[in-house]
């Protein structure tokens, strides 16, 4: 149990920097993906030439009643555009499916005379009349690669009319074929040049130049403008491969309000419509999430044909069909700012923070680990290292335990007079000058002074200084002689 305690730091803390690692190379890149959960709803209003809001009527457009009237009609107007992006299918790791409704709805209309009106909207399953406050409406999809945001083929159609029921919308849908260009959000570390800009109502790729680098609402953005060159809508065909209807309109000249040289006012005048914009995006580089965005359109009716042949009136003349300043809301703007912001803080805390935090933590793990390791070590060696016996105290120990054994009887210490006294002081002199040398060599027969009996032997008192110079080893004979048994 105490190594499974002890190998708990070293596997936690190896797991954190496992993690550290592994969260930037694989963790990240699934974030750096369009979302299969996206969900936008961005509105735009028209606003005066200078970008104010204060302005009731900034735009223009034709009155659609007016076509059964004497003469044409262009009112004073202001005007919603309204966007809503989701994804549907097929989507998957690699796809993903955009679908983007877009509508332009009248907000209030002011005609020649200065009256006003509020135009309202029918039913989605009603019939629409001429001064109904629906404008135009189109659906879009686009398959885009996940990673790159670019459109890869898969799905890219329009949609201009209403499917009735039991009717599949790509029946009523034109197909949009080589599409390259960004729309609904740009790739991932956006640039500071130029790009491909899809525009809808004129079905091309734009490019749009970087303009330059501002902050909206907190979040550092890139500004991007292009323009849309001027098209003739008339030939982008419908689902049935026709012209769109209200793309050419051929009236007298007098209902043109058309006149001069050339030009009789029952003369048929036939006028198809053509577009142009500028577009402006505000785009979050490290996202690209489009943060704001503004674009200028105009659409007008004129005569198709240039040449000299036609006269200079028809030649010259321009009606408005739509024409205004389209600016995002500020509530927009806001909820792009905050979306792209909690974007890039997910994308920070998975390529700084976390594995910052883990690292340390790991590092931190590991050396508590090599600490208890290196303390366990430790205290396994003084367990099993065997006391070490200090030569001087065991001979220390030898001597005192001899001088407190018994002394020997005086007679003995005396000599006794006879052989065996002799034989015992010599025997005594001998052991306790082998015990002596052995005391001075440290004690390196034996560690323990008791594992040598012979040193229990009682101690022989010192003879005089004369005595102790003058004695000598016995010889073999003598040491025979003292051996030698009693029966001898």
């Amino acid at each position: 149990m105490r190594r499974l305690w002890l190998a708990l730091p070293a596997f936690l803390g190896a797991a954190c920097i496992a993690a550290a690692i592994a969260i930037p190379l694989f963790l990240v890149p699934q974030l750096r993906v369009v979302p299969l959960d996206l969900d936008i709803t961005s509105e735009a209003t028209t606003v005066a030439e200078d970008g104010s809001t204060g302005e009731r009527f900034p735009a223009r457009v034709f009155d659609r009643c007016s076509v059964s009237e004497p003469r044409a009609q262009v009112d004073d107007a202001h005007l919603s555009q309204q966007r809503r992006s989701v994804i549907i299918e097929p989507s998957d790791r690699r796809q993903a499916t955009l679908q983007s409704a877009q509508t332009v709805q009248i907000d209030r209309l002011r005609n020649a005379d200065g009256d006003e009106t509020e135009p309202t909207m029918a039913a989605a399953d009603a019939a629409r009349e001429c001064d109904d406050g629906l404008l135009t409406a189109n659906i879009d999809r686009v398959s885009v690669n996940r990673t790159t945001s670019v459109p890869n083929g898969t799905v890219s159609s329009l949609q201009l009319e209403a499917a009735p029921e039991g009717v599949n919308p790509q029946d009523v849908s034109v197909e949009l074929p080589d599409r390259q260009g960004f729309q609904y959000k740009f790739g991932f570390d956006v640039q500071k040049r130029s790009y491909l800009y899809y525009d809808t109502n004129t079905r091309q790729d734009i490019p749009v130049e970087f303009v330059g680098e501002t902050t909206i609402d907190g979040v550092t953005v890139y500004e991007f403008s292009g323009e849309v060159p001027e098209t003739d809508v008339s030939s982008l065909p419908n689902a049935q491969g026709q012209a769109a209807l209200g793309t050419i309109l051929t009236m007298p000249a007098s209902w043109w309000g058309i006149s001069g040289p050339g030009v009789e006012p029952e003369d048929s005048v036939t006028m198809h419509r053509y577009a142009t914009a500028t577009r402006s995006v505000w785009v979050e580089p490290e996202t690209g999430t489009i943060i704001d965005g503004m674009e200028d359109q105009h659409q007008y009716f004129r005569s198709p044909d240039q040449s000299e042949d036609t006269p200079a009136p028809i030649r010259d003349f321009q009606m408005d069909v739509l024409k205004g300043r389209f600016k995002w809301t500020d509530e927009t703007v806001s909820n792009q700012a905050a979306r792209a912001d909690d974007y890039m803080g997910q994308l920070r805390l998975g390529n700084f923070w976390l594995p910052l935090i883990l690292g340390i933590v790991g590092v931190v793990l590991l050396g508590v680990w090599a600490l208890l390791f290196w303390r366990g070590r430790r205290s396994d060696d003084d367990d099993t290292t065997p006391p070490t016996d200090d030569a001087e105290t065991t001979s220390r120990l030898g001597e005192s335990r001899v001088e407190q054994s018994p002394t020997a009887p005086a007679d003995d210490a005396a000599g006794g007079g006879g052989v065996a006294g002799a034989a015992g002081a010599a025997g005594a002199a001998g052991v306790a000058g082998a015990g002596a040398a052995d005391r001075r060599v440290g004690g390196a027969h034996a560690a323990d002074p008791w594992d040598q009996p012979t040193e229990q032997i009682p101690r022989v008192e010192t003879a005089p200084e004369s005595e102790t110079e003058t004695t000598s080893e016995p010889s073999a004979d003598e040491t025979q002689r003292y051996r030698r048994p009693p029966s001898e």
